[in-house]
């Protein structure tokens, strides 16, 4: 089944978001604080995740996934994230590693990987960022240098998700250090953990929690030749970046939810809180500041729906993934930061849950290329768009 023929029956979906609500309300809701505030890992979460089939979302039914629109998927990452944000993290990864398999590896690739993928049988991420190429990534230093049957691979990775609890990745390396322009010379590689794959340290982050971010250092790492994507070298840029339209979608979902997210508490406390003889919720500053939430998630929304309709025609949507991951992630700071001000000094106590919404929405400015980069991209295909 290709993307452009991806759909769903709206009562299947409701059926599935049922499920969804069901599963937070029983098991994420409650255990949230603790795996937040101690940065413990949600391994019965992932688990149950398996069980519902997330991390086979986006991959084709052929191939043992759900054979999910990017609609519906967008759908499930926001409600979650209305919630708890850095659980999506877990599948996030994981789906683009799966996209660019299915999207762009050989047949025999497909068949290997895919249904262990969608199972969860085996889950992991993507391995783009290096400690000087974020955003860059035709700076990278990683090589992988041809040994008969096998590519040999040296470099390291940083802030990788899942880079822990993982283990398999797709990873974007140099086969051709000296190619110009840069970017013929990248290569993207399925590479399960193995002799030579060492896991660095785990990165301390101000939000985010429970979610393994870490270091990665290859040493003389063997992978198959057979693990090279597609099978043909110099393809491995665009192979990634192509990936990061589904991985942009998720992030843009992920702010509507925790712009969603910090409107809900927000709202929920605004009636419930007096001061002078009221609810501070018939009071016109905080209603200015509702008002101005709520319209802003809305169109938020709306911005991460004509992407994800896109992409699942099967278009190229880098603009609209950009607006939305641009325009969602922004709002999520934003209403995150009002549901504060809101809360007044109770916003400051971690016995409430919106300092954690504020806290995840700083990320999602980062995460999938930077909101200035997003800029730029829209603009430039805009341009292209639109020629004088």
């Amino acid at each position: 089944m290709t993307q452009a023929q991806r759909h769903i029956d709206p009562a299947d979906e409701a059926a599935l978001m049922e499920s969804i609500d069901r599963w937070i309300d029983r098991e994420v809701r409650p255990v949230v604080m603790y795996h937040d505030h101690n940065d413990i890992w949600p391994a019965a979460l992932v688990e149950q995740m398996k069980d519902m089939g997330l991390f086979g979302a986006t991959i084709g039914q052929d191939y043992g996934g759900l054979g999910l629109p990017a609609t519906t998927y967008a759908r499930i990452i926001a409600r979650i994230s209305s919630y708890w944000m850095a659980i999506t993290g877990i599948v996030n990864s994981h789906l683009i590693m799966a996209a660019a398999v299915e999207r762009f590896g050989t047949e025999a690739q497909k068949q290997e990987w895919l249904p262990k993928f969608a199972s969860g049988e085996i889950r992991g991420g993507l391995a783009l960022t290096e400690p000087n190429a974020g955003t860059d990534l035709q700076s990278i230093r990683s090589v992988a240098v041809r040994d008969g049957d096998d590519y040999v691979i040296n470099g390291t990775k940083t802030w990788i998700t899942n880079g822990v609890e993982g283990s398999c990745f797709a990873m974007l390396v140099k086969t051709d250090p000296k190619a110009e322009p840069r970017y013929k010379g990248m290569s993207f590689f399925i590479v399960p953990k193995g002799p030579g794959f060492e896991v660095g340290k785990k990165f301390e982050k101000l939000g985010y929690k429970a979610i393994d971010s870490a270091e990665l250092n290859f040493i003389d790492y063997r992978v198959p030749a057979a693990n090279l994507i597609g099978g043909v070298e110099g393809e491995g840029f665009f192979q990634a970046t192509g990936g990061l339209e589904l991985g942009r979608i998720n992030v843009a979902a992920r702010g509507v939810g925790l712009a969603l997210g910090s409107l809900r508490l927000a709202t929920e406390y605004a009636q419930v809180r007096e001061t002078m003889g009221k609810p501070i919720a018939q009071h016109q500053a905080i209603q200015l500041k509702l008002g101005e939430m709520v319209t802003r998630a809305e169109a938020a929304r709306l911005l991460v729906e004509q992407a994800a309709q896109a992409y699942d025609r099967g278009e190229r949507c880098d603009m609209e993934a950009g607006m939305a991951k641009y325009f969602a992630s922004e709002a999520a700071v934003r209403n995150s930061e009002e549901a504060m001000r809101i809360f007044g000094g109770y916003s400051y106590s971690k016995e409430y849950e919106i300092e954690r919404y504020y806290r995840d929405a700083l990320l999602m400015c980062i995460g999938e290329g930077t909101n200035e980069m997003q800029r730029m991209i829209i603009a430039r295909q805009w341009l292209k768009r639109n020629p004088a």
